[in-house]
């Protein structure tokens, strides 16, 4: 018989791969790495400091890059030069840190963006923000923002509570923006803000302007409250349930909250907030009228408030420099266009716009009053209202509204009436 060596062969084989797979297998289940089986219980965690594992440096790659092929003249001289498109592009471009999407000053700088944009000469790109209180910090350290909105009393908490002292030289403004009216809503029981000691009261979500106006007035007045992060109709629910005691709310008035209440609102009221001296820096006097909610308040009532004025504010650039020639082209071009602006389809509030008013605590933008002297001289009229029109000049006319009025308006009041004199001059050129 011939012997043959294929049986003895194919057990030693076999052997040995039995020898491989279960040393392999032990191998893997004590050192199971990322593909180990996720429901395995894990080992219980050692106090004592774990020794990194010592790595061995990674041995360099060659990586071969093939180089691009050369293009003939006639495809070099039809590619566009990307480098200059991206210069071009970006040359006349500000960035508008604007505030939280459903908050009411993306509308305008939308409505901006639209009316102020000329190509390449210049574009405006308006930002969703966390809010107009946190717009002055993307002002000053966001990457690309040369233009905010805000209000003037967040100056408030960036100079004394984060500490920056120079933000008076570092931000200027460049048009007091609308002003926005402090309600302060509550249960029948509390009369007064000192009623409201302790209590719980809704001061908005982080970002609004009533999370750090509502705050700063009670802090203001030594008055200690609970602050609860909810705004809007929410608060105005709570309220409604006993679960807080009262609600801060910052709009221009008649307010969205309460202006869609058809109905009174036994067992509620607006809480008076007198004007004293530690709201003389960035607040102005006014009051909350029948006239605007008349569903909540009798037929003549009137509650005494205070408002805070919100703020268009640029960076305030080195003189000469790209970003602040960036920024005079955008002032340039605003107030070329506000006379656009003030017509429909745009917000009525830029009807309201005063040219000239003062921001109590900042500083105006220098290259401003440079553009309002230009535009005085080319229209020869004031531009605190609309052109005058007929025989009596600008000035009378106003003369002629204040001398409409029950008495002499005090410095304070002057900004509310301008209000009333825009309504009073315009049906008056009718």
């Amino acid at each position: 018989m011939r012997r043959t060596f294929a049986g003895p062969a194919l057990i030693a084989l076999a052997t040995i791969s039995v020898a491989l797979f279960t040393a392999g297998s032990i191998a893997w289940a004590q050192d199971p790495g990322q593909d180990a089986v996720k429901d395995q219980p894990s080992a219980p965690l050692s106090l004592k400091p774990v020794r990194a594992p010592e790595r061995r440096a990674a041995e360099p790659r060659v990586v071969q890059v093939r180089a691009p092929e050369p293009r003939s003249a006639s495809e070099a001289r039809s590619a566009p030069d990307e480098n200059a498109i991206k210069a071009r592009m970006n040359q006349w471009t500000v960035g508008l840190a604007a505030g939280l999407p459903d908050g009411g000053f993306v509308r305008f700088a939308s409505e901006m963006a639209r009316t102020m944009d000329d190509g390449d000469n210049m574009r405006l790109i308006p930002m969703v923000t966390r809010g107009t209180t946190s717009n002055i910090a993307d002002l000053l350290y966001l990457r690309g923002v040369d233009v905010a909105v805000t209000y003037a009393d967040a100056f408030d908490f960036y100079a004394k509570q984060a500490g920056l002292s120079n933000i008076n030289d570092r931000i200027r403004y460049v048009l007091r923006f609308f002003i926005s009216d402090v309600h302060i809503y509550a249960r029948e029981e509390f009369k007064t803000l000192q009623d409201l000691k302790g209590k719980k009261v809704a001061v908005g979500t982080a970002g609004v302007a009533a999370a750090h106006t509502g705050p700063l007035i009670f802090r203001r007045l030594g008055i200690d409250i609970e602050p609860v992060a909810v705004g809007g109709p929410v608060a105005l629910e709570k309220l409604h349930k006993g679960e807080i005691a009262a609600m801060v709310y910052v709009a221009s008035k008649p307010g969205e909250v309460f202006s869609s209440m058809k109905a009174a609102d036994p067992g509620f009221h607006f809480v008076p907030i007198p004007y004293t001296s530690q709201f003389s820096d960035f607040y102005y006097p006014t009051s909350i009228k029948a006239e605007n909610y008349p569903a909540l308040l009798a037929p003549d009532a009137s509650i005494e408030t205070i408002a805070v004025p919100s703020v268009l504010a640029v960076y305030n650039w080195k003189p000469g420099s790209d970003r602040a020639d960036r920024v005079n082209r955008f002032v340039d071009t605003l107030f070329t266009n506000l006379a656009r602006l003030q017509r429909p389809p745009f917000h009525p509030g830029w009807k309201d716009l005063n040219l000239e008013a003062q921001v109590p605590g900042w500083q105006r933008y220098p290259y401003v009053d440079t553009v309002l002297e230009r535009m005085k001289k080319d229209a020869d009229v004031s531009l605190a209202a609309p052109a005058a029109t007929g025989s009596l000049s600008q000035q009378d006319r106003l003369e002629a509204f204040l001398a409409s009025q029950a008495k002499a308006p005090s410095k304070a009041e002057k900004d509310e009436l301008f209000r009333s004199y825009l309504e009073w001059s315009r049906k008056w050129q009718k």
